[in-house]
């Protein structure tokens, strides 16, 4: 099954590792504890087995009734007159009631199809798990990357601020250039305890998924690539129809309730009992007895005919659901699908054009500005717009990894090595 198979490669999904010796987190070994731990999935899986066992449940013969007693004459004990009497006797009868042929099949069948949507409500619930885990797995490198990125930029403040202080001693600065200087590195240190909340967030949630205490030590994540969006929407749709959990959970409810209306269907037609029984009658011949036993189905113009038009409605409250469920997942992806498709040509024009272009200003305007070329506020704000273009290529590429991972849950497509 390609939804299995894809929930391998899920799990076994192997990033690219940084440079240096440090332990780093992957998120294959993060998604092989979650489906081994998680409550959601073990919950869910419990559920589908629970409803393995019904089908065999339901296509069963209901249990025989055993049914043991005496007739007395002359004394209401057992025995009285047992041998005088014709009447007398004690003995027991066994009745199994049978259902019409093919109810029985059907009750089965119905189960059993009930049993194929929890499983793929099952694989829902796994896919949901790992993308959330996906997704906050990506937040948490996001955060270790903007916060090295404002690190970074911090030292080349300090440096700016270095060569401001220089200047201003010996009378080629102004001191508000000191100022700004040391109130933008305050707003650098305000936005890295932004980050440092949002990694600890994202450590939280791992945690959470992989049930274990969420102040658990999580080391950084390997290093990611920016990746690429290589299929076309047309493909996501297709494959979305042929392996998403959610659509094949309807279809199966299409067909348990079609089934479903050919059992109240067969209700027009009355199930029976076959009895035996054995009497003894004391010194006089035994007594058997063989009787069979019609449910007649004598209210059906306010029973079985109710029970027809409750299964008509329901099968067609179900195959709308499945047009309601396919065109609610169809915006979803186009929706998730755009956004991929935006942020990376940003993240790309970033990387490729606007943050070289800002980073030659940068550079440009700070060795200037040590020989008084240009002035304190020009080198200001092109630090300020290298800084900002380096946040936005992470958040962008934050972005488009989080919008592909909610593809791959509604495709069941792997989309992200």
């Amino acid at each position: 099954m390609k939804l299995t198979i894809f929930i391998g490669a899920f799990a076994g999904a192997v990033c690219v590792y940084g440079q240096g010796t440090e332990p780093r987190l992957r998120f294959d070994e993060l998604a092989a504890t979650a489906l081994r731990n998680n409550p959601e999935i073990l919950a869910a899986q419990k559920r589908y087995e629970a409803a393995r066992q019904r089908p065999d449940q339901e296509s069963s013969l209901p249990e025989p009734m055993l049914s043991l007693g005496y007739a007395s004459n002359g004394r209401p004990w057992p025995g009285a007159g047992l041998g005088v009497e014709p009447t007398s006797n004690a003995g027991f009868m066994v009745t199994q009631e049978f259902p019409f042929p093919g109810k029985r099949k059907l009750r089965g069948d119905i189960a059993a199809r009930e049993a194929e949507g929890e499983f793929q409500q099952y694989q829902s619930v796994q896919l949901s798990v790992l993308s959330r885990l996906k997704q906050a797995y990506h937040r948490l490198h996001h955060a270790w990357a903007a916060i090295d990125v404002m690190r970074r930029n911090q030292e080349l403040l300090r440096k700016l601020l270095r060569i401001t202080e220089a200047r201003y001693s010996v009378g080629r600065a102004a001191q508000q250039d000191i100022f700004k200087a040391q109130t933008q590195l305050s707003i650098l240190e305000t936005r890295i305890l932004k980050m440092e909340q949002m990694k600890r967030a994202s450590e939280a949630e791992i945690n959470t998924l992989l049930s274990r205490p969420q102040d658990t030590p999580l080391a950084r994540p390997v290093d990611l690539a920016p990746g690429a969006l290589t299929v076309s929407l047309e493909e996501l749709f297709a494959q979305a129809r042929e392996n998403s959990p959610m659509l094949r959970r309807e279809e199966k409810m299409i067909q348990r309730t079609e089934l479903a209306l050919n059992l109240a269907r067969k209700d027009y037609y009355p199930d029976y009992a076959l009895s035996a029984g054995y009497f003894n009658m004391g010194r006089m011949p035994d007594m058997y007895q063989f009787r069979v036993d019609f449910k007649l189905p004598t209210y059906f113009w306010r029973k079985q005919r109710a029970g027809v038009a409750e299964q008509a409605h329901t099968l067609s409250a179900a195959r709308r659901n499945f047009e309601a469920t396919d065109q609610v997942l169809r915006f979803r992806i186009k929706d998730d699908y755009l956004m991929a498709q935006t942020s990376g040509r940003l993240m790309r024009m970033y990387a490729d054009t606007v943050i070289p272009q800002a980073s030659l200003a940068l550079e440009s305007s700070l060795a200037s500005y040590e020989t008084g070329a240009v002035d304190f506020l020009s080198v200001l704000m092109n630090f300020m717009t290298m800084l900002e273009f380096e946040e936005n290529y992470h958040e962008e590429m934050l972005s488009f990894h989080l919008a592909l991972i909610r593809l791959e849950e509604m495709t069941g497509t792997r989309l992200i090595d």
